[in-house]
């Protein structure tokens, strides 16, 4: 948090002052300055340091206020007289009068119809003309009715995905199950999307394939995953990716499975799924010669799913697979513990 005013005579005072004032960047940069003055009692040292020039420096010292922090604001720059446009009134009502004629055609077309009544105008004066009637709202534009429509379908609905709350607590299967996508590509024309789900407390992952990342096939894998896992899920955590959108986003609302959403860019915190496609990666894909056919390939798939899920020991669970985790917790009344 920057602070300003701490080596200056009230500074507490001037401290507060700046938190309470609301004033702009600039006005807090020009601020500093004088901090850095009143520190080193040194104007020439004070330019070098913001590289400002001495003009610029003495120019807001004069200016500046210590009880008045606005002072450091810069002033409109604006005339105070106004060059008022020399366009006559009855060039400016001929002008409105055929734009509202006609109101699709543009400056290049009305001039030619200006010129043809014996009005003898620039292009730029008919353009600049419109702009000032509609700023003063005296020329209304035909409303467009395709952008209406395409308004409408963009107008903003809350999501069902929120992000996870910190007090979320996860302490049994099902309490928090990540999902993801891995870009599996078998020939240079050829390219599969493997959906892949992990609970974080059984290390249970359930694997599909699909020839397209849509939130269709999405839902598809949702079913996928309420068959496969022996226990209820409760919540599953996405990124921002459209695959987890529309119909998906609906079905898990409809299923009331609470979605969370992770912030942008911040794969780290799904970093138990990522860790799982990691050694699918490396187990399966980069160990096995996968089928072309995508029928033999999800085959292949479910082979090494119960190969992960009933086989492999995980070093995470003590060497335990993950369901031999799940039949000790379900022995032990809801409670493993681990190294």
């Amino acid at each position: 948090m920057n602070q300003y005013g701490m080596v200056l005579p009230g500074a507490g005072y001037l401290a507060s002052l700046a938190r309470r004032t609301n004033i702009s960047k600039e006005a807090k940069k020009r601020l500093r300055w004088f901090d850095y003055y009143h520190k080193t009692n040194n104007a020439r040292l004070t330019c070098r340091h913001f590289g400002i020039s001495p003009q610029t420096f003495y120019r807001w010292k004069k200016r500046f206020a210590a009880d008045d922090l606005t002072s450091l604001e810069s002033k409109s720059s604006r005339p105070h007289q106004v060059r008022q446009p020399e366009t006559p009134a009855t060039v400016v009502q001929a002008i409105k009068g055929l734009r509202e004629q006609y109101p699709c055609w543009g400056k290049d077309k009305l001039i030619i119809l200006l010129q043809n009544r014996g009005i003898n105008v620039s292009a730029s004066t008919v353009g600049r003309t419109i702009n000032r009637l509609k700023a003063r709202g005296l020329l209304k534009e035909p409303v467009n009715e395709t952008l209406v429509k395409l308004a409408r379908k963009r107008k903003w609905k809350p999501r069902y995905a929120v992000r996870k709350p910190k007090d979320y607590s996860v302490k049994a299967p099902g309490d928090l199950v990540q999902l993801d996508t891995l870009v599996i590509k078998l020939l240079p024309d050829l390219v599969r999307y493997q959906f892949t789900a992990r609970d974080i407390i059984s290390k249970r992952d359930a694997l599909k394939v699909y020839s397209r990342q849509t939130s269709f096939c999405a839902v598809l894998f949702l079913d996928y995953l309420e068959r496969s896992l022996p226990f209820k899920i409760k919540a599953l955590q996405i990124d921002g990716g459209s695959e987890w959108r529309k119909e998906f986003e609906a079905e898990c609302q409809k299923r009331n499975i609470l979605l969370f959403v992770l912030p942008p860019r911040s794969p780290k915190l799904n970093g138990c799924v990522e860790r799982a496609n990691r050694t699918h990666r490396e187990e399966f894909y980069q160990t096995k010669e996968i089928a072309l056919s995508l029928n033999e390939h999800n085959q292949q798939l479910a082979r090494w799913e119960h190969t992960y899920n009933y086989i492999r020991p995980h070093q995470a669970l003590d060497y335990l697979t993950p369901d031999e985790y799940y039949q000790q917790y379900l022995k032990k009344g809801g409670d493993v513990s681990l190294r």
